[in-house]
């Protein structure tokens, strides 16, 4: 196993103040890290812990980061998809910015010794990720999911809850995989898709559209 995966730095600040938020909190903690500000691009929008400062927006950020030693500074982008595509853009300008990109892996995962991870990726309570499975950035793998052997899991993915994805599973960019889909053996999805909850997937998904059903159909395009 990769102990980089595990060493977080010191102080760590998150992008998205929902439930992805709540989750990830508790993850950080354990590995003796602090949350210390929480930044969201929706004006007005609730804090999720009061003893967290909470800013808006970039500049609000900019403002906030200006004197701080920034190398010493981590950040999660808790935000779900189908904005994997904004999290990717929004990693590079915090990196920019001096902060570092942090790898999020609740401790009851479940994760083989070459697995392959990009920055920035998070893994929930109860996952299984096996052999020789190649993740790539600012990727979300959430509670109890399952990725068997050899799979592909192409930049700013989300594979949500209880979801199973056989071997050899392509996931294209951005694409997002809901609740209790199950992805046959061998099977693509294209770029940018949405497989919708409780979907079984039997053959190749294109990219841009939106599929479920059981067998999963597609359903109409993303425009």
């Amino acid at each position: 196993m990769n102990q980089n995966l595990y060493n977080l730095p010191k102080e760590i600040i998150f992008w998205g103040g929902t439930g992805q938020a709540k989750v990830n909190r508790p993850i950080v903690e354990y590995y003796g890290s602090k949350l210390i500000s929480v930044f969201d691009d929706t004006i007005g929008l609730k804090p999720p812990f009061e003893d967290v400062d909470m800013h808006y927006g970039w500049q609000s950020f900019l403002a906030w980061v200006k004197n701080r030693n920034k190398k010493d500074i981590g950040f999660c982008l808790a935000i779900g998809n189908p904005h994997g595509r904004f999290r990717l853009e929004l990693a590079e300008k915090l990196k920019g910015a001096g902060l570092q990109p942090v790898n999020i892996i609740h401790p009851s995962a479940i994760i083989a010794p070459n697995v392959t991870f990009g920055e920035g990726i998070q893994v929930m309570a109860g996952a299984i990720i096996q052999p020789e499975v190649i993740i790539g950035k600012q990727c979300i793998i959430n509670t109890k999911a399952s990725i068997d052997h050899e799979c592909i899991i192409n930049d700013g993915v989300e594979i949500t809850v209880g979801v199973t994805l056989c071997g050899n599973v392509h996931l294209g960019i951005n694409s997002w995989v809901c609740a209790g889909v199950t992805i046959l053996p061998r099977i693509t999805i294209g770029h940018d898709s949405i497989i919708g909850a409780g979907a079984l997937v039997t053959k190749d998904i294109p990219g841009n559209v939106i599929a479920y059903g059981v067998p999963a159909k597609v359903i109409r395009e993303i425009k």
